[in-house]
């Protein structure tokens, strides 16, 4: 044995290399939240984090998301969609027993479009995943205190209407849409085209007061602007977005007046899904920094005056992270299900370790 190999064995001996998963770090009793369904996702916490709202794949005649309601004390899980169409983006309001989602169950063609599913499924064919930017679906409010009420529509508008989020008040929600898109014959013919290929593309950020009023747009940039979320003082918007090519995508914050506009990562990937921890001081989001189909949930400080530090370390999908109110939670979409399934997961969540992280990542190129 060569003396410096023999050197180095000897320090391995004595001093164990570190394991290469360091989820550890950050996550601990991580365990599978839902189990029933095909999938599951967007899981957020109720003000109080005795509910969560999430939408899943359960449904026999319908073959799309809806949207649900878990009471952590009793394990009860009851819908809250109708059951028809598709529903995304669900979220409790603060304060109140009401919560909001996005939903096509209006469209005539709703059952139509279940039953092609279902057969398309059926036929064992396989189609690449992409979100569905489905220009029939509008954000709903619904009463929690009564399960069989008719959801109450919130946005009337042409296009997609969806991704939203209440202010830690209660007082408003952010949300995406593409409205300004339509009517699509208002488009250059390059736009046009580029709407049939990448619909995406018109994404802005909006917000409204809770009952649907005051709708006004907030960013105006070319590119897809969405997935926004209030921080926990109810100042600032976080939310993600993508370049022109619509490859690429990070993470930006703004005032809710939309001035102010600041580039927390610069992270050369799809980097999305952003979300305060309660403590103000730092963000977790999801990307594919590592390989386009791993995706990985990494913190990064809100200034994004250093590098992102990464948190899970398991091939795959690991997305769409949400802190519990009380900081000591993370759940998280991810496809590690035993069965091979995206679902739900939950975890203790390591503030301290996180802090201690992230002051010891090295300062982001062109930052002091």
């Amino acid at each position: 044995m060569k003396p410096c190999l023999a050197i180095l064995v000897a320090l391995v001996m004595a001093f164990p290399l570190r394991a290469v998963s360091q989820e550890s770090d950050f996550l601990t009793n991580p365990r599978q939240l839902i189990y029933e369904g095909k999938r599951s996702g967007e899981g957020y916490f109720s003000a109080d984090d005795a509910l969560m709202i999430f939408q899943s794949e359960r449904e026999e005649e319908n073959p799309f998301y809806q949207m649900y309601l878990l009471d952590f004390s009793t394990g009860d899980t009851r819908r809250l969609s109708p059951g028809i169409g598709k529903t995304t983006c669900g979220f409790i309001r603060p304060g109140n027993r009401e919560a909001h989602f996005a939903s096509s169950h209006l469209n005539p063609k709703a059952l139509e479009e279940q039953r092609a599913e279902l057969e398309f499924r059926a036929s064992g064919k396989e189609r690449r995943y992409s979100w569905d930017y489905d220009g029939s679906i509008d954000i709903f409010t619904v009463d929690l205190d009564k399960p069989d009420g008719a959801p109450r529509r919130l946005t009337d508008s042409p296009g997609y209407n969806a991704e939203g989020a209440y202010s830690p008040d209660g007082k408003q929600i952010v949300f995406c849409s593409l409205r300004d898109a339509f009517p699509l014959e208002k488009l250059s013919k390059e736009d046009q085209r580029r709407y049939e290929m990448d619909p995406a593309w018109f994404g802005e950020i909006y917000i409204m007061d809770a009952d649907g009023s005051n709708q006004r747009r907030l960013t105006n940039v070319p590119g897809y602007d969405g997935g926004p979320f209030f921080s926990p003082d109810g100042k600032r918007i976080v939310w993600r977005r993508f370049d022109k090519s619509g490859m690429h995508a990070d993470v930006y914050t703004m005032k809710t007046d939309g001035s102010d506009v600041r580039r927390v990562t610069q992270f050369k990937s799809m980097s999305w899904a952003p979300f305060y921890h309660p403590s103000g001081e730092y963000l977790v989001f999801t990307s594919n920094k590592l390989g386009f189909t791993n995706f990985e949930l990494y913190i990064v400080d809100v200034d994004g005056a250093r590098e992102p530090v990464r948190v899970t370390y398991t091939d795959g999908f690991d997305g769409l992270p949400v802190f519990s109110n009380d900081g000591k939670k993370l759940s998280w979409s991810t496809g590690r299900a035993a069965d091979g399934t995206a679902q739900i997961f939950i975890a203790d969540w390591n503030h301290e370790s996180a802090l201690k992280a992230l002051a010891q990542s090295p300062l982001r190129e062109g930052t002091k």
